[in-house]
């Protein structure tokens, strides 16, 4: 087996194949290991929030930060959590529910939901993530967990599972609670998560909805109170918040050219200006190609005893990683093959690993195949060529 590094002829295909937004990487796996402060994208961003986190939604990697390990508070950006939770513990969400009275008048945002009242799940996700509703919050919270307190343990659980470990919620809704806090990475690795199921997305990208309303002659309209969908290129999600304590919060979603962005603010003021501020420089400064893609060579192995010399290998399927112009002039990758291997060889057969390096620091290591099949020299082949 012989290792060797190769930086030249990668790197020329990976600039010749430049366009705005990600590289295209594959089927790797990313060394979770590396910091969150070394493994940032674009570094030195100003934003005017206590807490700023960008990540990249295919790839989950970070693309620029801000305190994004600071604890605060997230006012009604919890309802991402609340949605998700629900949307995953919920078999039909047409099915309906009679509102408990716990729902009735819950203070701050609302849609007003009334004693009795009869609506479908999927109503009640609406107007908690268009129109903040606490009180649907509250609604979901009891149908589904039984009281507020299991529901928070529920909300608490998927956090740990989605890897959000300096998050602790104690209720559905966001209402202010010095024990109820995230930080804005924390926050958008929920979100991302989130985002990943095709429910969620739908709604949150949803600008409007109508439903009926109990007493009244005529229906609910649930208007979205995010304003990224309409005024940002792109924009698909995702939730805003606010309480005097939390400040103005938002988390915001855009998609460009295949690419999604998601940016949290925490306690910022102009905040829907700052994560369209902050989604543009993203979308700028990143790099997409698929350029080391299943049917591109990257190697070759020398044949012994074979119809040909040598045989081709590369990568078995594309995945994405977000990269910057910069960063990829320091990439660098690292071969582990063998000197020579005997036929026959069949296509697709495993044959060493590649290693892609940003600087010194591990991004993947991926399995190499043949890309060919070489048959074996039969003595018919020798006797053809002495002639």
């Amino acid at each position: 087996m012989k290792i060797f590094i190769r930086r030249i002829a990668l790197l020329i295909i990976l600039l010749l194949c430049i366009s705005s937004g990600l590289v295209y990487f594959v089927n790797a796996d990313y060394d979770h290991e590396l910091s969150i402060e070394n493994d940032v994208a674009i570094k030195d961003v100003q934003c005017s929030a206590s807490g700023m986190a960008m990540l990249e939604l295919d790839s989950g990697r970070l693309i620029m930060q801000k305190d994004a390990h600071k604890k605060l508070p997230m006012a009604s950006t919890t309802k991402i959590m609340t949605a998700i939770t629900v949307i995953e513990h919920t078999k039909c969400l047409d099915k309906t529910i009679t509102i408990p009275d716990e729902a009735v008048g819950v203070e701050g945002s609302s849609i007003y939901l009334q004693h009795g009242e009869k609506l479908s799940v999927r109503d009640l996700l609406y107007g908690l993530m268009l129109q903040s509703g606490n009180d649907c919050a509250v609604a979901l919270a009891i149908t589904v967990g039984g009281s507020i307190e299991n529901f928070a343990e529920m909300m608490n659980s998927l956090a740990k599972q989605i890897g959000a470990n300096n998050t602790h919620f104690v209720n559905p809704h966001g209402l202010h609670d010095d024990e109820h806090y995230t930080t804005a990475y924390d926050l958008a690795l929920i979100s991302a998560y989130a985002m990943r199921n095709p429910i969620f997305a739908e709604i949150v990208d949803t600008k409007k909805y109508k439903t009926t309303w109990k007493d009244h002659d005529y229906g609910r309209v649930i208007v979205n109170k995010n304003k990224i969908l309409s005024t940002f290129d792109g924009g698909n999600g995702i939730k805003t918040g606010f309480t005097k304590k939390a400040g103005r919060c938002l988390v915001s979603s855009a998609k460009r050219n295949g690419t999604t962005l998601i940016c949290v603010v925490l306690n910022c003021g102009p905040m829907f200006e700052e994560c369209s501020r902050l989604m543009d420089i993203g979308f700028e400064k990143l790099i997409t190609s698929d350029i080391i893609s299943t049917n591109v060579p990257l190697e070759t192995v020398k044949i012994k005893n074979g119809k040909r010399d040598r045989v081709n290998v590369g990568l078995e399927s594309i995945i994405h990683y977000p990269l910057t112009e910069d960063e990829i002039r320091q990439l660098h990758f690292e071969f582990e093959l063998p000197d020579e291997i005997s036929a026959p060889v069949k296509m697709g057969e495993r044959i060493g690993k590649i290693h892609i390096y940003l600087e010194n620091k591990l991004l993947f290591s991926e399995d190499l195949f043949t890309m060919d099949s070489v048959e074996k020299k039969s003595f018919r082949y020798w006797i053809i060529k002495k002639k």
